[in-house]
């Protein structure tokens, strides 16, 4: 076992999120944003329960689970109203990193077997609210299931006590004392329910008491001291900054060893002022604050390269980076993959939106559909043909054919490279 997790709840019920599975009083009309504040407060996970009570809600919650995976840059664990294998894959694909079998339903049992072969031993855990669900499925549990979710606390002492399996112990508002304690032993790999959503903002402190404990937690231990980088004259460090999808240079600024300790310490970029002669977090007045995702030390140990997730902008004039003037420029063609991609997608969005008259894009718009699949298909089978001819370039030119199409139908069904991207990188 690694380090212990923090993994705040997010009950989802027609579209929102509230207080729990018996109190419906509604919390955030936003899910994914909440999901989001947890993300930037430090959780380690996150788990959605979906309250549905029937199908259409339930495919309904699936597309608010796709905006809790987008928004919470951290792993989540999708569970509720899983009745068969296709509802696994459901959630799996909508951004979950895994899926909840509810053993208090003989059905999610039987499908664990299935379930994990298929997706594997790693993204399916098993919900239980009874230590007598663990002991009747122990084999099935060992062979198929990576991790077991106490959803109630009256469970949690006798389920300790009968199994040494991984578990999630979902409590309520508990002393510290307390958490030390079940954080202490060896089978309880995480804390959830609402003594973590309720101080989702003090997990930072919360984990430093953990350290002092010695036990093990997620925070940002940097494995090069202030001491060891070779400062400038100010004594203070150049930090370029980049957004850690884009890898776009979003701004560049300093740090002293105050401001260097003060963004371990939060996971926020803080900074030290030259002008002002004081620390400043970015965003603190702005709200655009800027997440850490990774510090790395150049070869001299005299720059520091942060990958950020950047809300808002990043640039005071309100620009999305700080650079902007042109200095000059020569004629070249694009040819990173990604940005190539977005530019042509992004013309083709735009022809949806707005028509033009003799494009061959909203052609195809208007045909609909059907007319979108079959020249797709077309263009498939012109790769086939083309594979068989010893020029290479005849797949090339086939290829990219099929990849305009098909960003045609990623324009028709609202699918963003990005998801694309994402889901490609999950596997």
């Amino acid at each position: 076992m690694s380090y212990k997790k923090f993994i705040p709840c997010i009950y989802l019920y027609k579209g929102n999120a509230v207080k729990g599975f018996t109190d419906s009083t509604i919390i955030d009309t936003n899910p994914a944003a909440l999901a989001k504040f947890y993300s930037d407060n430090n959780a380690d996970e996150l788990i959605v329960y979906d309250m549905s009570d029937n199908d259409i809600e339930h495919e309904e919650a699936l597309d608010v689970i796709k905006s809790i995976c987008a928004e919470a840059e951290i792993p989540v664990l999708g569970a509720g109203n899983v009745k068969r294998m296709e509802d696994v894959k459901k959630l799996l694909y909508a951004g979950c990193k895994r899926a909840a079998l509810n053993y208090s339903k003989p059905g999610n049992i039987e499908l664990t077997a299935e379930v994990s072969k298929k997706f594997g031993k790693e993204k399916i855990v098993a919900s239980v609210t009874e230590a007598e669900s663990i002991t009747r499925n122990e084999s099935l549990i060992e062979a198929y299931i990576g991790e077991i979710l106490l959803v109630k606390e009256t469970c949690l002492k006798e389920s300790i006590s009968i199994s040494r399996f991984p578990m999630i112990a979902s409590v309520p508002e508990v002393s510290l004392d307390k958490l030390l304690e079940l954080l202490s032993n060896d089978n309880i790999c995480g804390i959830s329910g609402y003594a973590i959503n309720e101080n989702a903002k003090e997990l930072l402190s919360i984990k430093a008491l953990c350290q002092n404990n010695a036990i093990r937690v997620n925070t940002f231990e940097p494995a090069i001291c202030w001491e060891d980088f070779k400062l400038n004259s100010d004594g203070h460090v150049t930090v370029v900054v980049q957004d850690y999808k884009t890898d776009e240079v979003l701004m560049v600024a300093y740090m002293n060893e105050d401001a260097y300790q003060m963004t371990l310490k939060t996971g926020k970029m803080t900074y030290y002022s030259r002008s002002r002669d004081e620390l400043w977090v970015k965003g603190a007045t702005s709200g655009h604050y800027q997440y850490v995702k990774s510090l790395t030390a150049d070869c001299d140990k005299d720059t520091i390269l942060a990958k950020v997730s950047q809300i808002g902008v990043a640039c005071h004039t309100g620009s999305h980076s700080c650079f902007f003037h042109e200095i000059m420029a020569k004629e070249y063609e694009e040819t990173n993959p990604l940005k190539v991609f977005e530019q042509v997608f992004e013309v083709i969005k735009d022809r949806k939106i707005h028509p033009k008259e003799g494009s061959y894009t909203n052609y195809l718009f208007d045909k609909g559909l059907d007319k979108i699949l079959k020249k797709l298909g077309e263009e498939a089978t012109e790769i086939v043909i083309a594979a068989k001819n010893p020029n290479a370039n005849e797949v090339k030119y086939e290829i990219s054919d099929f990849l305009y199409h098909m960003m045609v139908l990623m324009a028709e069904k609202n699918v963003t490279w990005e998801e694309i991207t994402a889901e490609l990188a999950k596997r």
